[in-house]
């Protein structure tokens, strides 16, 4: 805490100083904050390391400051005094009267320079309304931003002046983001197989055998995808060769649309139940995910480039691993993940790779009893040693998309087909026919009919 008296000698002094020259540039002005004592509390704002004056509405003779490292006060006259912010946070400024009574108080907040700030993003983001304000020591941001860019940009600069940064900043235009996704889990062998069927100077299969010349037998199956993306192959030529050639099989394979900034997450796969052990010797449940998943943020920059934070994992319940706790079997999880930031452009690819796995196995096959007697037992059974290693591939495809107008009508594959009658079903052998097939007849719309009538012999049979 900390005293500002105003003494009949410094008011004299001050009084006397009071020339037009002496006159302070902000009560020259007008530039004045008024207050008023009378109505109770009041609240002020001061930027760090900025003044202000302040008047009041009744005569004061001291100022008391609850927290001086924040602010301090230098009077100027009975009704007025100087503010001075030294650092962020809030305080209070009482005044008392001649005879030690409390006429009047002053909530004070220390804040950021706004104004600064404000005018730095005006200059930045000129296409941008963006508000600044400071609250309880923090700077908040508020407005439209015209993309995420400049919202990113927004916050950055906000940033560089300090303190805990608040966004309820709006993008007037955002844009989405639609990720195709192919989650491949290939043989570790399946490069050199593709380098056999794959003629990388045309960049097509043909039916040449030999050692390919594409990769050796050591080159991961990651690094094949990666030449093939980066010579123009198309992704679903691509994933269409290697499920073609028994190599690859297809996990899954998503589309997830989200907006810019913002987070999209897909599953497909399970949630098994484990226990977990609580307070007080209790047991809850609880869910553990598995199957295939994916995470991604977008982030559309400028000249149509996509940043992509993208979180791929593949995982399987694990039997073999499993945990008994009080006769329950617990099993685990063998978890293939990866996380990553990439940017790419509408509609390139990017290939993610190298997530390995190998299970080995051994098969005994043995007649029973015989197999258990020494020396030769060995004679009557067999050993096999099996070792299996794929290899995780995730291929990823990002696109700008924008929603259709009102009222535009989305077609399917279906749209183009009409079902069939039995006529056409069991006659002429279709599953389905064009619409170009349906014709008017007497103002009722009806297929065109064909075949032949059958004479069954009912009652309502020719010649009966």
């Amino acid at each position: 805490m900390k005293i500002r008296r105003l003494t009949g000698a410094t008011l004299a002094a001050l009084l006397a100083a009071a020339t037009p020259l002496a006159v302070p540039t902000a009560l020259a002005a007008g530039a004045m904050h008024r207050v008023s004592f009378g109505s109770g509390t009041v609240a002020q704002s001061v930027s760090k390391g900025a003044t202000k004056t302040v008047q009041t509405d009744l005569a004061y003779v001291d100022l008391v400051v609850g927290d001086p490292e924040i602010a301090d006060v230098m009077p100027l006259t009975d009704r007025s005094f100087y503010v001075h912010g030294k650092k962020i946070g809030m305080t209070t400024v009482t005044a008392y009267d001649a005879q030690r009574r409390r006429i009047g108080a002053i909530d004070l907040e220390v804040g950021y320079s706004t104004g600064r700030l404000a005018a730095e993003l005006r200059k930045q983001i000129p296409n941008a309304r963006i508000k600044v304000s400071s609250v309880n020591g923090r700077i908040l941001l508020s407005g439209e931003a015209p993309d995420a860019v400049a919202q990113d940009a927004a916050l950055t600069i906000a940033h560089q002046f300090g303190g805990e940064v608040l966004n309820q900043m709006k993008i007037t235009s955002p844009q989405q983001v639609m990720l195709e996704v192919r989650f491949l889990e290939a043989s570790r062998q399946a490069g050199k197989e593709l380098g056999v069927k794959w003629d990388v100077a045309s960049k097509r299969l043909n039916a040449s055998i030999g050692a390919g010349s594409l990769i050796s037998g050591a080159t991961p199956f990651g690094a094949v995808l990666g030449q093939l993306l980066s010579g123009g192959t198309k992704v679903d030529v691509l994933v269409q060769a290697l499920e073609g050639r028994g190599l690859a099989r297809r996990l899954a394979e998503p589309n997830l649309t989200a907006m810019s900034g913002q987070t999209a997450s897909f599953l497909a796969g399970g949630e098994f139940p484990f226990p977990v052990a609580g307070a007080n010797g209790a047991v809850s449940v609880e869910f553990k995910k598995f199957g295939v998943g994916l995470s991604f943020t977008p982030t559309v920059l400028a000249n149509g480039v996509i940043s992509l934070k993208i979180e791929p994992e593949v995982s399987q319940i694990d039997v073999t691993n499993a945990v008994s706790i009080g006769g329950i079997s617990i099993p685990s999880l063998v978890v293939r993940r990866v996380s990553t930031n990439i940017e790419l452009k509408d509609g390139q690819s990017f290939a993610l790779a190298g997530l390995l796995q190998s299970v080995s196995s051994e098969n005994i096959n043995a007649l029973p009893w015989i197999n258990d007697v020494p020396v030769i037992g060995a004679l009557f059974r067999s050993t096999a040693f099996e070792r299996r290693e794929t290899e995780l591939a995730v291929i990823v495809t990002p696109h700008l998309v924008r929603p259709t107008r009102p009222g535009q009508k989305l077609r399917s594959p279906l749209d183009a087909t009409v079902s069939v009658n039995d006529v056409e079903r069991f006659l002429l052998g279709k599953q389905e026919i064009a619409p170009a097939d349906l014709r008017v007849a007497q103002g009722h719309i009806g297929r065109a009919g064909g075949g032949h009538i059958l004479d069954l012999g009912g009652p309502n049979a020719a010649g009966n």
